[in-house]
């Protein structure tokens, strides 16, 4: 039914029934990231042995082990991501269905604000040419503070 069951959305209390450590569970570190990348995680690799909805990882372990003959699993996926698809149309959001749509680069929107156009990278002498330091030096005097006094 496209629910997730993910440990680190579940409340930080000792429960010794579901094989779950509490550092496991949801702290206040969470965020946006470390949640996507876990609900990823699990679409990769689905924990079949302890599925919060048993019906569900049956039919996945049998889809997999007949290397999609049995096909009750594809089949409900394919009109779950058809659902999904209707329903983001409906919400007039815009899909990807191939990579290059998925990976399109976006451009930055120009700010209004002179601090963001500075690239502060150009202030800043990574030493990547060590050809012009000691010139430098010689011309002004000045110690870069990168020992080569």
């Amino acid at each position: 039914n496209g629910d997730l069951c993910i440990s680190i959305l579940h409340p930080p209390v000792d429960d010794p029934h579901s094989g779950e450590l509490p550092c496991e569970r949801w702290n206040p570190t969470q965020n946006v990231r470390t949640i996507l990348l876990s609900v990823i995680s699990l679409l990769n690799e689905p924990n079949t042995s302890s599925p919060a909805n048993v019906d569900a990882s049956v039919m996945y372990r049998r889809w997999k082990e007949s290397n999609g003959a049995d096909d009750e699993y594809a089949k409900i996926v394919r009109k779950q991501v058809e659902a999904t698809r209707e329903d983001a149309e409906r919400d007039g959001v815009s899909v990807p269905l191939t990579l290059e749509e998925y990976c399109v680069k976006t451009v930055p929107r120009p700010s209004d604000d002179p601090c963001d156009a500075l690239d502060l990278d150009d202030y800043y002498d990574y030493g990547d040419d060590d050809s012009d330091d000691e010139e430098e030096y010689e011309e002004t005097g000045e110690d870069s503070g990168q020992g080569e006094n």
